[in-house]
């Protein structure tokens, strides 16, 4: 029978099938990236910098949380982002590519080669002063962008080497969070991070217990977030934190999932013609078919699955949108060459990046220590190099933490997204070029 489509669903339509794309998070984040850009060189930018100042602090009782919007963004917004991030990264340990050793090799190493060496590049040309404090920036990778540049490129990318730029992601996120944890948090509180530690007890207890309600470890993960905030550690810390607690398996297995799924389903009788209203006897194996759904699905399944697309599509944008805002003229670009910081997050990026990928897996790969993903060819794998130097969100992020001068910041920025543009541009030609063959896995 036809299902007939209301009016909101056919304007919802488009948009839905646009976020259903994997490039459309890239896409979006692009388009507040450009459009920072241009509020930051015209006569809105005032504008938005008054409204990014307004005072949004929370009084509760004699404890006041001084924050602007700006503050609100970074702190408590990406906390949010990192909590996804956190998610992924323990379903990706669980279950994932990175659940067993051998899986976890060429990642892992790629990754870690991919943080150590653009570090190395940047501390040489940076040893000491205020600048010295940056060497964080050039080692992350923004997945959002990387994989969207990879989506861009449709069956020209072979399927294992998304799932390798993934992973590599994934533990790029890791060595990002622990950069950010133990360098740029400062003046520590020890009641307040006694009291973030307490509650991380408490949830990790509770998924003991077999708690799975996610009210509570977001409302724990909220909690731990204010100790955090005021503990002298960075407060998106929490976010991962509370992601690690989130009980990652399922109550029943799909065998039985299928089981009670079918019973439901056969004794659902059809509702006479015409009729849009159900008999109790429906209500009751509808309510049955959806607590199996629930059982069979992880807590930390459902959180990613429901917290994701508000990451994708509001979070990270917003993020953007509020620290991409470079005035760009002559002089300010004439300076990039010749500043070592900027050249330090620029050769990191775009030099380092991928020397230290590649470099690192072919170590791996020759010592015999793990092998090709299906279907990658070498010159993928340098393209994935280049594509980790899309380091945009993190990098810009951990600017904001390294350079608390605001000059030296947008010199920062600057840098990260020129270096971004160049490796994603980069990245892109290479591993859509169409030379040799698809290099099998090896046994």
């Amino acid at each position: 029978m036809k299902t007939r489509r209301t009016p909101i669903e056919l304007v919802m339509r488009p948009f839905q099938e646009f976020a259903s794309r994997e490039a459309s998070g890239g896409i979006v984040l692009f388009a507040a990236t450009v459009a920072a850009l241009i509020v930051a060189n015209t006569e809105l930018r005032s504008t938005v910098e008054s409204w990014l100042a307004q005072d949004v602090s929370v009084v509760f009782g004699r404890f006041r949380d001084a924050l602007d919007v700006h503050g609100l963004v970074n702190d408590g917004l990406m906390a949010v982002f990192f909590l996804v991030v956190g998610l992924e990264i323990k379903r990706e340990l669980v279950s994932g590519e990175l659940s067993s050793p051998k899986q976890a090799v060429l990642p892992f190493v790629a990754a870690l080669g991919g943080m150590v060496v653009p570090a190395l590049l940047y501390r040489i040309l940076n040893p000491a002063g205020p600048a010295a404090a940056g060497w964080g920036v050039p080692m992350a990778t923004d997945i959002a962008f990387a994989l969207g540049v990879l989506a861009l490129l449709g069956r020209r990318a072979p399927y294992g080497l998304k799932v390798f730029l993934a992973a590599l992601a994934i533990v790029d996120d890791i060595g990002a969070v622990g950069v950010i944890a133990f360098t740029y948090s400062h003046g520590l509180d020890v009641q307040m991070l006694t009291g973030s530690l307490l509650v991380f007890g408490g949830l990790i207890v509770a998924n003991v217990l077999g708690v799975r309600n996610l009210l509570v470890y977001l409302a724990g993960g909220a909690v731990m977030w204010w100790f955090m905030h005021h503990s002298g550690v960075h407060s998106t810390v929490a976010g991962i934190l509370t992601a690690f607690t989130v009980p990652a398996a399922s109550r029943i297995d799909a065998r039985a999932f299928r089981e009670r799924a079918l019973t439901n389903l056969d004794g659902f009788e059809e509702a006479p013609e015409g009729s849009r209203s159900l008999s109790e006897d429906q209500q009751a194996r509808l309510h049955s078919l959806e607590r199996s759904i629930e059982r069979v699905t992880s807590p930390l399944q459902r959180l990613i699955h429901g917290a994701h697309p508000w990451v994708a599509f509001l979070i990270v944008p917003v993020f953007a949108f509020a620290n991409s805002g470079i005035p760009v003229d002559g002089a300010s670009l004439s300076k990039l060459p010749t500043d070592p910081m900027a050249v330090g997050i620029a050769l990191g990026l775009i030099v380092g990046k991928p020397l230290g990928i590649v470099g690192f897996s072919f170590v791996v790969l020759k010592a015999g220590l793990a092998s090709w993903p299906d279907g990658v060819l070498p010159r993928h794998l340098i393209g994935a190099g280049f594509l980790g130097g899309i380091g945009f969100t993190m990098a810009v992020f951990i600017s904001g933490l390294a350079f608390p001068d605001p000059a030296r910041l947008e010199t920062a920025k600057a840098a990260v997204l020129a270096a971004s543009m160049v490796s994603g541009v980069l990245g892109y030609a290479l591993i859509r070029a169409r030379l040799g063959r698809p290099r099998t896995q090896k046994s």
